[in-house]
C-alpha cells in the first residue's frame, strides 16, 4: 500500500497495490495491522457503511463529537465522488482548512479521514457506491453538520462537473450549521 500525504497532518490517502490481469483484478481492501502501519495509528473499526447515491447528491459536512467521535476509512466501489474533509480539531495549526481528492472505482484510493474532521461528498458520476469504516459506532445524540457551502471554509465542490451547478441536498444537510473557526 502507498500512502500518500495530504497538506493537512494525519489525512492520508492510501493507494492499495493491485494486482490485475486480462480477467480483472485483485487487492486487498483492508488489513489491519497494514492500516496501522500505514498511518502510525492503533485505532479498530467498528462499523461498516454502504451507501449508494445519484449523481449531484451531496452528502455532508458531518462529524461525530467527543467522546464518540468518529475516524473514517472511506472508499468507492461505483462511480466516483469528490471527498472533502474539514480539520475542526481544536488547537490544530490547520483548522478550518479542507482537502478534496477523487475517489472512484477505477483509481481504487482510500482516504483515511481522522476523528477530529468533518467529511462529505458529491457525486460526480451517475451513480456512486460509497462504502467507509468507522472507528465508532453511529450515536445520534453527538451527530453535528456543518454547513456544506459555509464560505469561511470555502470549498470547491467540483460543481461545475454538474449539470446546472446545483447540488441535491436532505433535509438535515439543509441546516448545516456555519462552521465557527
Amino acid at each position: 500500500m502507498q500512502v500518500i500525504q495530504t497538506p493537512i497532518a494525519d489525512l492520508l490517502i492510501l493507494e492499495p497495490k493491485v494486482f490485475g490481469d486480462e480477467r480483472g483484478f485483485f487487492y486487498e481492501s483492508f488489513n489491519q495491522a497494514a492500516f496501522n502501519t500505514a498511518t502510525n495509528t492503533n485505532h479498530h473499526f467498528v462499523q461498516d457503511n454502504h451507501s449508494q447515491s445519484s449523481k449531484g447528491v451531496l452528502r455532508g459536512l458531518h462529524y461525530q463529537t467527543a467522546p464518540h467521535a468518529q475516524g473514517k476509512l472511506v472508499r468507492v466501489v461505483q462511480g466516483e465522488v469528490w471527498d472533502v474533509a474539514v480539520d475542526i480539531r481544536t488547537g490544530s495549526p490547520t483548522r478550518g482548512q479542507w482537502y478534496g481528492v477523487l475517489l472512484s472505482a477505477e483509481n481504487k484510493r482510500q482516504l483515511w479521514v481522522p476523528p477530529g474532521f468533518a467529511h462529505g461528498f458529491v457525486t460526480l458520476s451517475d451513480t456512486a457506491e460509497f462504502l467507509y469504516k468507522t472507528t465508532e459506532f453511529y450515536n445520534p445524540a453527538h451527530e453535528q453538520c456543518i454547513l456544506w457551502n459555509d464560505p469561511r471554509l470555502g470549498i470547491n465542490w467540483q460543481l461545475d462537473k454538474l449539470s446546472g451547478n446545483n447540488p441535491i441536498l436532505s433535509k438535515k444537510d439543509l441546516k448545516g450549521l456555519p462552521f465557527k473557526i
